[in-house]
């Protein structure tokens, strides 16, 4: 038994039986005993090359007799990537413009952009819903058909679909939940972990907010992205390179959150977009060079970004930075020019004195979004 929680006993537990195997480093969990607080996290082998058109829900629900089956109370947590191979949502790399067209069409927004030296990667809040690196377009375990895997447009409607072909299978009123999960990175973290882009059947956020913490004060914004937390938990036992595309979750833990009966649509939980944060709540919406030049008419992840430089993943030259500065503040204003450096300092020159004091005006904002300060100065057109 290998503890996920804090402790040698260990609150949450990755095991690899039925019920974890038989013989273990630790205490055991009994068959259809979970303890009173624990959580078994439980990969669900021997599923094959899933392919369109596969029946998912019976190959789940095949991979899961060997842990008892679909049980009352369990959240079965499935890749993302499985449901996009079985309903066929897979695109031609060298089709339609490539990996970077395709991303910019499952995009509702471009949040930021850098290149890189295999393109410009661009971090967008997704049709899918999230905001994550190249809107969960997926080159990696794609199968031998190849290509790239995209999301489903509409993860919850996908988890309900997934449910309610599940829930045939099974007793009437078995309570279960579906997790869609898909990997992403994080702001400020560095490396990645999976996050639910999905749900039907159970609740993904545990609003604590006007309850008490131990020691009796009041919780004014602690709200719990549980459904990310069991997202990430059986990526501890799927890995990325095992070919295990599902997990089940099961005890007192997670049989809380499930609030939907099989065959009852009335309660489905509120669904993973409850977990995405856009609009007023976002305070991040672009990056910082992407906000200065969007306000300058350089809008990321458009032609224009392309024509005056998009911002290297790897460190730049000031001269570098400065001279895409200097592009983007003359954007839209033909008839000024600027000579000068990023060491030197800038000179803007224009017939019209309005015209070069505004595009002067526009290189400072433009320099401050490539973290470069000197003096800009307008001159005569005969200096």
């Amino acid at each position: 038994m290998t503890p996920v929680g804090p402790g040698t006993g260990g609150r949450s537990q990755v095991q690899d039986g039925p019920d974890g195997p038989a013989a273990q480093d630790g205490p055991t969990v009994p068959a259809g005993q979970d303890g009173p607080d624990g959580l078994l996290v439980l990969p669900l082998r021997g599923l094959p090359e899933l392919r369109t058109d596969d029946d998912l829900a019976g190959l789940l629900l095949d991979a899961a007799r060997a842990r008892g089956g679909l049980r009352d109370g369990d959240v079965l947590v499935v890749s993302a990537k499985a449901v996009s191979k079985t309903q066929g949502l897979r695109v031609d790399a060298d089709a339609q413009g490539g990996r970077e067209a395709e991303v910019l069409r499952r995009s509702r927004r471009v949040v930021a952009e850098r290149r890189t030296p295999h393109g410009t990667t661009r971090v967008v809040e997704a049709e899918a819903g999230p905001v994550m690196a190249a809107a969960g377009i997926d080159a990696s375990n794609t199968g031998p058909d190849g290509g790239l895997l995209v999301l489903p447009g509409d993860p919850d409607a996908a988890a309900a679909a997934l449910h309610a072909a599940l829930a045939v299978a099974l007793p009437p009123g078995t309570r279960f939940g579906v997790l869609l999960s898909d990997t992403a990175g994080r702001p400020w973290r560095t490396g990645q972990t999976d996050l639910a882009l999905g749900a039907h059947g159970l609740a993904v956020l545990d609003d604590l907010r006007g309850a008490t913490d131990h020691d009796g004060r009041p919780l004014a914004v602690t709200t719990r992205a549980v459904g990310d937390e069991l997202a990430a938990a059986a990526d501890l036992v799927r890995g990325k390179a095992d070919g295990v595309p599902a997990a089940l979750l099961r005890g007192p833990a997670v049989r809380a959150l499930v609030i939907a009966t099989a065959g009852d649509p009335g309660q489905v939980g509120t669904g993973a977009a409850a977990l995405v944060r856009t609009g007023p709540g976002d305070w991040f919406a672009l990056g910082h060079r992407e906000a200065v030049r969007a306000a300058l008419g350089v809008a990321p992840g458009s032609a224009r970004a392309e024509e005056v430089g998009i911002a290297s993943v790897a460190p730049e030259d000031e001269e570098v930075r400065g001279a895409r500065a200097v592009r983007v503040a003359l954007v839209g204003h033909d008839g000024a020019s600027v000579g000068g450096s990023a060491a030197g300092g800038y000179a803007v020159c224009a017939p019209d004195p309005v015209l070069a004091g505004r595009v002067a005006a526009r290189l400072e904002v433009a320099l401050a979004g490539e973290d470069l300060t000197g003096p800009v100065q307008v001159v005569p057109p005969d200096a």
